[in-house]
Formats: C-alpha cells, sequence, structure tokens
C-alpha cells in the first residue's frame, strides 16, 4: 500500500473562492454582505477539515495493514530443502514432501551415484544459494562439503546418519552405506525428521508422523525379507565394492570377497588372482555387481570360476520422476534376486 502525499498548495488551489465586492455597508462582524452569502466560502473549510481527516485516517492505518501483508507473506514462505543426492532425496520427499509450503530439491542429478569422489560445479552451489537446509548422508560420503560451508556458513545440515553406529574399513575408515540396509535406512529417515523439526518447528508434528509411517512400511518390508533371506543355506557372496556390509550384517550375507574397493578402479592382476582363488575355495556361487557400474572385472572372474554374475542395486541412482515408494521396489527387487542366487541346486 503506497503512501498518500498531500500537496498543500494544489489542494488549495482546487477550491475556487468567489470574488468578493467591497460594499459601503459594514457589519459588526466585519464581512460584506457578498460574504454573508458565498455558500463556496463557508463550506470549503468543512470539506477541507473533512478531507485532512480522512486522509489522516488512511495514514494511521498504513502500518497496520503493511504489518498484516507481510505476515501473510511469511506464513507463505516456503522451506526450501535441498538432499545431496538420490537415496537422501528419496528419504526427505517421503519425510517432508506431503507438508505444504515446503519445497524439496535434489543437488545432484539422480544417475550421479555415490559421492566419493564427486567435484561440487557451480550448478550445485546455485542450487544451495537459497536453501534452509541441506539433508546429507555424512559419514565421508559428501567429500566435498568443505566447499559447501565455506560458501554458505550459516547453511543448516541435516546429517542422516548423525549418532549412527558405523561399520569401518580394515583401514578404520567409516563405511558411509547405511541407507543399503533396511535397517539404516529406518535409523536415517527417524534422523532427517528429527533434524528437520528441529530446523522448521513449525512443522515438526508432520515431519515426525510421516517418518513414523515410512519406517513402519520399512520395518514390514525388513520382516519380508528375514523370512525369505534367513532360512537360505548359503550365504556367502562376492560384491561389486563396499556398498554392501550393511546389508550382508542385516541379512546374515557373508562378504567372501570385494571385487573393486572404489567403483571405477580395476582390480590389479594380483589383486584379481587373490579373488578367484578365494571364490574356488569357498565355492562361491554368485557375484553381485551393481547396475550403476560396467561388470567387467566381474565378469573376467565369472569366467574363470564358473560363477554366476547377479545385479544387486545398492540404491544410489533413480529417475526424477520416481515414486516414493521407489527404495522399497529396489529392495523387493534385490530380495528376489538373492532368493535366485543363494537358493542352492
Amino acid at each position: 500500500m503506497k503512501g498518500i502525499h498531500m500537496n498543500r498548495s494544489s489542494m488549495h488551489s482546487s477550491v475556487k473562492r468567489s470574488p468578493v465586492k467591497h460594499s459601503s455597508v459594514r457589519h459588526s462582524t466585519g464581512r460584506t454582505g457578498a460574504d454573508r452569502h458565498d455558500p463556496c466560502k463557508h463550506s470549503s473549510g468543512k470539506h477541507l477539515f473533512g478531507l485532512a481527516a480522512f486522509l489522516l485516517s488512511a495514514l494511521l492505518l498504513l502500518p497496520a495493514c503493511s504489518q498484516t501483508e507481510g505476515n501473510i507473506k511469511a506464513d507463505e514462505t516456503e522451506f526450501r530443502i535441498v538432499t545431496s543426492f538420490y537415496p537422501m532425496y528419496v528419504f526427505t520427499r517421503n519425510v517432508a514432501g506431503s507438508i505444504p509450503n515446503i519445497s524439496i530439491r535434489n543437488m545432484t542429478s539422480p544417475q550421479t551415484g555415490c559421492l566419493h569422489d564427486y567435484q561440487l560445479r557451480p550448478s550445485d552451489l546455485k542450487a544451495l544459494e537459497n536453501a534452509d537446509a541441506f539433508v546429507i548422508n555424512g559419514a565421508g560420503m559428501e567429500s566435498f562439503l568443505g566447499k559447501v560451508l565455506e560458501q554458505y556458513p550459516g547453511l543448516t545440515m541435516i546429517e542422516a546418519s548423525k549418532g549412527i553406529q558405523l561399520l569401518t574399513d580394515k583401514n578404520g575408515e567409516p563405511n558411509p552405506h547405511l541407507w543399503v540396509a533396511i535397517s539404516g535406512a529406518m535409523e536415517e529417515v527417524r534422523q532427517i525428521a528429527e533434524q528437520l523439526a528441529a530446523a522448521d518447528p513449525q512443522h515438526a508434528d508432520a515431519y515426525r508422523a510421516n517418518a513414523d509411517a515410512y519406517v513402519a512400511k520399512l520395518e514390514a518390508l525388513s520382516k519380508t525379507m528375514h523370512e525369505a533371506l534367513d532360512p537360505l543355506p548359503d550365504k556367502k557372496i562376492v560384491t561389486f565394492h563396499e556398498a554392501f556390509p550393511y546389508f550382508a550384517k542385516e541379512f546374515g550375507l557373508e562378504i567372501a570377497a570385494v571385487i573393486e574397493r572404489e567403483p571405477g578402479t580395476e582390480p590389479g592382476a594380483g589383486e584379481l588372482a587373490d579373488t578367484i582363488g578365494i571364490i574356488r575355495k569357498l565355492n562361491v556361487k554368485a557375484l553381485f555387481v551393481e547396475p550403476q557400474y560396467a561388470p567387467k572385472a566381474a565378469e573376467t572372474i565369472a569366467n574363470e570360476t564358473g560363477a554366476t554374475v547377479y545385479s544387486l542395486d545398492p540404491f544410489v541412482t533413480g529417475k526424477d520422476d520416481d515414486p516414493a515408494d521407489s527404495y522399497e521396489i529396489v529392495m523387493r527387487r534385490n530380495l528376489d534376486v538373492l532368493k535366485q542366487a543363494l537358493a542352492g541346486p
């Protein structure tokens, strides 16, 4: 609402005064006869007084109007959440996606995969420019966080792995792939909900209610998978890289060997020979590669050992239009693969 400006000279000029003729007859009031009978001259003062009173009232109302409009805009302002990569995006959608006035954006392409050696692009930093919260996996997954904090030191970090006990590799480095296990996914979902509730208190109840509903679905899925996998006689597997320790621990699988410790790093001749030797010694029948990477090394090992190559998805990539239950869909597919691979003769 714009302020109202009064131009005093224009206000006076808008009121025409009747010409006053001099009279030889004088009265005790000091007015001439023309003064006495000029309606404009007597009413103009009343009109001006009324106009001034109206304008004054309008000006007094301006702060109240501005405050009301400001409150409405504040209520309608979105709480902007950015997620680091695909698993965090899906979990956050299930926690916050149905809540009004909340936007969720994934910083990286859903086909990016794990962020071990990811290099930030200008578009990534642009995506975080107006973010209220940045949901990350943590545990060393997002190695670029230093640059993000340098650019946006006040950005609220929602760390999904916060407070969760981590597995470590032989060098003592934490394994960040918590979400691959359903139990890990449930813990991360609860962490996301609780930390979002602290960052955005007005939606705290909704975050927690959505997380409870989603975790209930994951608990049911975990039960189904345990019922199918627990009785299997042979649970020795060889995996593509270090994405499955949490999953293996949850379902009692034994990881006999890992083909590539880091995705995209082809094993050397000596490491390849060692892996072939382990598979032959333990009579491992199943090699599990990931659909995100070329299975060249696994196929070489399969040719040497007679093992069969299967695809096991660690849920690191997807599509922009994937449904909210895409995690459950992938895990059910993994269950079907495991039943086929480990069922025995």
